[in-house]
């Protein structure tokens, strides 16, 4: 008897934990948008061994990224832009293709956005 009741609570305590799982806690992660993700991902990458800054790029002493680290967030964060309904002729007009001014405008958009969420997770709190 011992047994059964024993195999009862496993079954019970097993089935209420994978119950659990699929009910993920939402979190700034879980909530943010692929192409969020993808701007997240690209700023990363800077930090790979082939994307970090050469010895030339070190000795210009400069805290602004160099042209080469800029093309690789470039995609991410025209793709970003983008998703906000912005249109590719206004991304031109707007940044006039400048590396740079693409990469602040997307950056502000993942900030708004990260705080859009924060802000839903404490409503839902």
């Amino acid at each position: 008897m011992k047994k059964f009741f024993l195999s009862a609570a496993v079954a019970v305590l097993t089935l209420a934990s994978c119950n659990n799982e699929g009910s993920a806690v939402n979190t700034v992660e879980t909530m943010k948008t692929p192409q969020m993700e993808k701007f997240d991902k690209a700023f990363k990458s800077l930090g790979d061994p082939q994307n970090r800054p050469t010895e030339e790029e070190k000795k210009r002493n400069t805290s602004e990224l160099s042209d080469r680290r800029k093309a690789l967030l470039v995609p991410a964060s025209k793709e970003l832009i983008l998703s906000t309904g912005v249109t590719e002729n206004e991304l031109t007009r707007k940044t006039g293709g400048d590396m740079s001014q693409i990469i602040v405008w997307a950056t502000q958009i993942y900030m708004q956005k990260s705080d859009e969420i924060r802000r839903n997770l404490k409503s839902e709190k």
